[in-house]
């Protein structure tokens, strides 16, 4: 009911009431309608909770309320609790009146502030659960801050799980952190994006609007804009993925490039490897996923289709708009396209006016 009470709060809170005292946690809000309030003797001793409705002029002038959290000698509480009535103004059993009989009964009560109102806010609405995570994920951005991430805009990063994070990091606007997130000294996140489950190598710069999801990025990389990494994926050092690329339960190793419109599916990538703008991996055959490997030093043409299951030999070139269906044999250039005709005096179909 209130999310966002802290736990050194409670364990100070039972602290107060080791010696067998009742201790309240209490708060003074600008305005406390609606809650119970604190009424001390001249002494400053705890006397009684009041309810809002049941309260006097003089009662509803107090500040001071009580949170709904108290702690208690089990024993004690379990008399008290049996003792209670339903008679005031709403008819209903206030377990605030434990406070009176705890006092009637020369038991101490104490009592310990809040560290600060949000931790004592409850959610009855969506709107109030809206300002509560507003209020957490403020939280989450301070802490990011103390560890020393450069935050372009603190209101607006989302925080759902944990996070870890190397020196120099900066994340820009509108990023969403889901899950196990581990960021590298130097790292810089784009606008726009989500990363989930995913481990960020020292110097890799994620650019705007990229979704990164169960993946392992290696150092130096730059992924992105709009680069879709999905579960699987192992990118090693000074990769490159670029505007519109998806790649899935692939290894792509150092130095390799996917720079354009492409799709790497099921496929195992080697070092310094360029792939053309609209190459795709054709691994799935309706039924089952196949393994597209491509070794070092290849470069794919653009608009090539790689059909699965098939091997590229090392140093191999591919020329663009090739279908690959067979294994290609080492160095080399292999190509796959029709003879290039042209019909003279062809006529473009024309609409009827």
């Amino acid at each position: 009911d209130v999310p966002l009470i802290q736990g050194d709060t409670l364990t100070r809170l039972c602290g107060l009431c080791s010696e067998g005292a009742l201790a309240l946690l209490t708060a003074v809000p600008d305005d406390p309608t609606g809650y119970g309030r604190i009424v001390r003797d001249e002494d400053g001793h705890i006397r009684a909770i009041v309810e809002h409705k049941d309260a006097n002029e003089d009662e509803r002038a107090i500040r001071e309320i009580n949170t709904g959290i108290l702690a208690a000698p089990a024993r004690r509480l379990k008399d008290w609790v049996a003792r209670l009535d339903n008679r005031n103004a709403q008819g209903e059993y206030y377990l605030t009146d434990v406070i009176a009989m705890a006092v009637a009964d020369g038991v101490p009560v104490a009592s310990t502030r809040a560290g600060s109102l949000e931790e004592i806010l409850g959610v009855n609405s969506k709107a109030q659960l809206a300002v509560l995570e507003r209020a957490y994920q403020r939280r989450r951005a301070e802490e990011l801050m103390t560890a020393g991430v450069t935050l372009l805009d603190p209101t607006r990063l989302d925080v759902r799980g944990d996070v870890t994070v190397g020196r120099d990091v900066v994340i820009d606007a509108n990023v969403v952190l889901e899950g196990r997130v581990e960021l590298g000294d130097g790292v810089c996140v784009g606008p726009f994006c989500l990363l989930r489950n995913v481990t960020v190598g020292a110097g890799t710069e994620v650019l705007s609007h990229s979704n990164l999801d169960q993946a392992d990025i290696g150092p130096a990389c730059r992924v992105g804009p709009y680069a879709r990494i999905r579960p699987g994926t192992v990118l090693a050092e000074q990769v490159h993925i670029g505007n519109f690329v998806e790649v899935k339960n692939a290894r792509i190793n150092s130095g390799s490039k996917v720079n354009h419109l492409s799709y790497v599916g099921d496929s195992r990538v080697g070092r310094r490897v360029n792939i053309g703008a609209g190459t795709i991996t054709c691994n799935y055959d309706g039924a089952n996923k196949h393994l597209t490997v491509i070794g070092d030093d290849v470069f794919v043409g653009s608009d090539t289709q790689l059909v699965a299951p098939v091997t590229v030999g090392a140093g191999a070139t591919i020329g663009a708009g090739s279908t690959i269906t067979k294994n290609v044999p080492p160095g080399g250039l292999t190509l796959s396209r029709a003879p290039q005709r042209t019909r003279e005096g062809w006529q473009r179909p024309q609409k009827k006016k």
